[in-house]
């Protein structure tokens, strides 16, 4: 009869920690065995022994070792050793290295030596020593790689306390008391160092954080003093919808502070936003109390305005031109001073104070260009008596300058009659007019003088200052080169010969 086979050993499952204790294989029962194995006789060799089928996947060692903290919440559990499979992760002399440090004795009990002491790490009977030993070595280096695994992780910025918290305690609870085949002291000793350095990285972390968060408090500690400096700063003078743009703006930064920033305590989150809402409270309030007393103010203005109207409608059809002229410029006045009633409102109150000064005023011009027609008129009928006017002069003697008296004074009573002309043209007629009078006036005066008891006296007095000046004028006429200062010296000097024949 055939040596009787060993039983495969269960596969372990996926979330089974490799080093948990396996439980003891079970022989399979002898009809199991003679289905595989049949009997030959004592003659014949004996058969080579079935191949041992490829483990169960998750037996196989995984490409990358999970971390170490993802076994923290799994409690250990014991499986049957593993068969070891065709291709490992591991480099057989690391293998052949570990297993230095055991041994499997006669009932399959596999043990590990700890300095100068042996401790059983469980039991693989009916296998090969070796076999057994490799398995408890791969377990022994798939500890060292969660060790390597972890101290890399460790050099990483985005590692977090927990993360350290947890895997250094799971892996103190697989080095603990190891149920594999290696070297415990220095898998112990690799654990302690990679604790220290846990424990450096937890410090560095801490001191990260801090500055951190020191850092986002002095930020989020900017965006409030803006907020109350804002809020410190409203007045009378306040542009309050740009100062709302502002505080919309400190709003945003505030949450975007929040999300891409480092959380803050607790303590100091609170009392910030506290201070930030306290501003924005500050600002609200004050918006509030200066919309109520614009609107308060809009409505006087209105009133007012309303007031100004009803004057400026009960006059725009009046005729008096200058008094209701002067009424409007007062009302125009009144109503810069009222102040604004809002776009809306003031511009509807404004179309209707500007339809009745219009009704006014364009009225006004009317009358003025119809007036302006008239006077055009009067100027040619004045001119025409200006000809007849001119017409008397010169005058030789007092007969002479009685007629003419009489026919300026029927002229002067026609220009009358007349009316106003333009007023540009005003000054130029009636000096016309008045030169004709005084022309005839200097002959009057001087035939006065002649019969004048007292004359004889001043006769010759005025005869000499005449002549002298007759010959003064006669002089700055041939001594200037300006014909219209020659033509007025030429003019005044005819009117003092006049005078000067008057006397004689």
């Amino acid at each position: 009869m055939a040596d009787e086979t060993v039983t495969e050993p269960e596969h372990t499952s996926e979330h089974q920690e490799p080093g948990a204790t396996s439980p003891t294989p079970t022989p399979s029962d002898d009809g199991a065995q003679q289905a595989r194995n049949p009997e030959v006789s004592p003659s014949e060799p004996a058969p080579t022994p079935a191949a041992v089928p490829a483990p169960h996947k998750a037996a196989v060692p995984m490409p990358h070792a999970p971390f170490p903290a993802a076994f923290a919440k799994h409690p250990t559990r014991h499986a049957a050793p593993t068969v070891a499979p065709a291709v490992s992760k591991h480099a057989d002399e690391d293998i052949s290295a570990a297993k230095q440090f055991g041994h499997v004795d006669e009932s399959g009990a596999v043990f590990v030596r700890e300095g100068e002491t042996e401790r059983k790490v469980g039991e693989f009977p009916g296998a090969p020593a070796d076999e057994a030993l490799t398995l408890y070595a791969r377990r022994f280096l798939d500890i060292k790689d969660k060790l390597e695994l972890f101290a890399k992780r460790l050099e990483s910025s985005t590692i977090k306390q927990h993360e350290i918290d947890e895997s250094v305690k799971s892996l103190e609870q697989e080095t603990a008391e190891p149920e594999v085949v290696g070297d415990i002291a220095s898998l112990k000793t690799q654990y302690a160092e990679l604790k220290a350095a846990a424990e450096t990285k937890k410090q560095e972390l801490t001191k990260a954080r801090r500055q951190a968060v020191a850092k986002a408090l002095e930020e989020r500690t900017a965006i409030v003093v803006k907020a109350e400096d804002l809020a410190n700063s409203l007045g009378d003078s306040t542009n309050w919808r740009q100062t709302a743009d502002k505080f919309r703006s400190l709003f945003d930064q505030w949450q975007q502070h929040q999300r891409t920033s480092v959380h803050l305590d607790k303590p100091d989150a609170d009392a910030l936003w506290k201070r930030f809402s306290s501003a924005r409270t500050t600002f609200n309030q004050g918006r509030r109390k200066w919309a109520q007393h614009r609107d308060s103010e809009r409505a006087e203005t209105k009133q007012a305005k309303e007031g100004i109207i009803a004057e400026a409608n009960a006059i725009k059809d009046s005729t008096d031109w200058g008094e209701t002229s002067r009424r409007f410029n007062a009302l125009m006045d009144r109503w810069k001073q009222a102040g604004r009633a809002g776009r809306a409102e003031d511009d509807a109150l404004w179309a209707r104070f500007r339809e009745a000064a219009d009704t006014f005023f364009n009225a006004r011009q009317a009358d003025r260009d119809q007036m302006h027609g008239a006077e055009e008129e009067n100027l040619v009928k004045k001119e025409a008596l200006l000809t007849r006017a001119e017409a008397l002069v010169p005058v030789k003697d007092l007969p002479s300058a009685k007629r003419a008296r009489q026919a300026l004074g029927a002229i002067q009573d026609e220009w009358d009659e007349i009316g106003y002309v333009p007023r540009e043209d005003m000054r130029r007629i009636e000096g016309r007019l008045d030169a004709v009078d005084k022309q005839i006036k200097a002959v009057e005066d001087a035939a006065w003088t002649k019969t004048d008891p007292e004359a004889d006296a001043r006769k010759s007095s005025f005869e000499e200052q005449l002549n002298a000046q007759l010959a003064e004028l006669d002089a700055k006429i041939a001594a200037t080169d300006d014909p219209k200062r020659k033509a007025k010296l030429e003019a005044e000097k005819a009117t003092k010969e006049q005078w000067l024949n008057a006397v004689k």
